[in-house]
């Protein structure tokens, strides 16, 4: 598992983060995009005058795909005629006029939403999980990160651990995400974390998701976003379903059977001599790049586990190696994607002659 940042920076910055950001909603016909070789700003008109942001990587793909430019296009404005880019957005900002909520942070434009875009806030979530999980004897935040698209909360149970085998140790987790950008709901989910390697392996099924969306927000003579009673409401009901989900998803019935299918999948034997091709074959699949099927290949043999288990836990080793946090958890899924595969796929990946295109 990727280590992030301890639960006191994260503890830390998203306090910073609660002071630090800002939400607008406000319509088009107010923002202008100016655009050089040194990056892309946004303009806010307002009541008080002009506010300047930066322009993350998330708002960026926001805008494009918000006012229908490809990404493709929208990237090569972006990369090779800044002016360009900044013609196009600023014509279809006028031209077809809509509300949306900028989100900020630190002076930088972190997300471009829909004017009905729900706000379910970082240190809300984490201000209601963690006590929770100081009540459970032995449980310990294992890794935490916040990166631009999403906070991780990832919390392993001592308590609950089963051998996979003689010696390889398997304990229950779970994983607690959120984005405030619109990247993704808030989900609590299984997690399963192994001792000989320290990988983390998210089980994609979610016990509790809450997607992003109400009702029209409304917004000051300023643009900025006012609280609404309502909203507030509503926020105090997740929390509460959060707490109880937080308490019930360390599941002892639950963990044993994903423990029986670990132990299914150490018996699934590599069968195939062209083991590189196995692995590049099941990239497409399951979303890892050619480039990490290299690196998962390496895993796998340094592993000395030729097996679907032994693949799974490749990818879930891997994952520790790349830079990006969120990357990283994907392929923790992914890992636990290949290891569960249908046996009509592992026999197809095992026995299908690759061509070459």
């Amino acid at each position: 598992m990727k280590f992030g940042k301890t639960l006191n920076e994260l503890a830390t910055e998203l306090q910073r983060q609660r002071t630090a950001k800002h939400d607008y909603v406000i319509d088009t016909q107010l923002l202008t995009m100016d655009a050089d070789e040194n990056g892309a700003m946004l303009s806010m008109m307002g009541p008080d005058g002009i506010q300047i942001l930066g322009i993350n990587e998330v708002a960026h793909n926001q805008i494009g795909t918000s006012l229908g430019i490809p990404s493709r296009y929208y990237d090569k404005m972006r990369k090779e005629n800044p002016a360009l880019l900044a013609e196009n957005v600023n014509a279809w900002f006028t031209t077809d006029p809509k509300r949306r909520m900028v989100r900020t942070l630190d002076g930088t434009a972190r997300a471009f939403l829909s004017d009905s875009y729900r706000r379910i806030d970082n240190f809300q979530i984490a201000e209601t999980v963690l006590p929770i999980i100081a009540e459970i004897e032995g449980a310990k935040v294992e890794s935490c990160e916040i990166t631009d698209e999403r906070m991780y909360i990832k919390v392993v149970n001592p308590r609950l651990e089963r051998e996979v085998s003689v010696g390889d140790a398997v304990q229950s987790g779970i994983m607690i995400t959120n984005s405030e950008v619109g990247l993704g709901s808030m989900t609590i989910q299984p997690l399963v974390y192994r001792l000989v390697c320290s990988n983390g392996m998210v089980v994609p099924d979610a016990r509790l998701r809450k997607y992003h969306a109400g009702r029209r927000v409304e917004a000051n003579e300023d643009f900025t976003v006012y609280a609404d009673d309502t909203l507030l409401a509503d926020d105090r009901a997740l929390m509460l379903k959060v707490r109880d989900t937080v308490r019930a998803v360390v599941d002892e019935v639950r963990f044993e059977k994903l423990v029986d299918m670990m132990r299914g999948a150490k018996e699934a034997k590599i069968t195939t001599t062209n083991i590189p091709q196995m692995v590049e074959l099941a990239g497409p699949d399951f979303g890892y790049t050619k480039n990490e099927g290299q690196g998962i290949l390496d895993y796998l043999i340094r592993g000395n586990d030729l097996s679907l288990y032994g693949f799974g836990n490749a990818i879930t080793r891997f994952a520790q190696d790349v830079e990006s946090y969120d990357r990283s958890t994907t392929l923790e899924t992914i890992g636990y994607q290949v290891m569960t595969m249908p046996a009509r796929k592992w026999n197809s990946l095992q026995t299908t002659e690759y061509k070459i295109a």
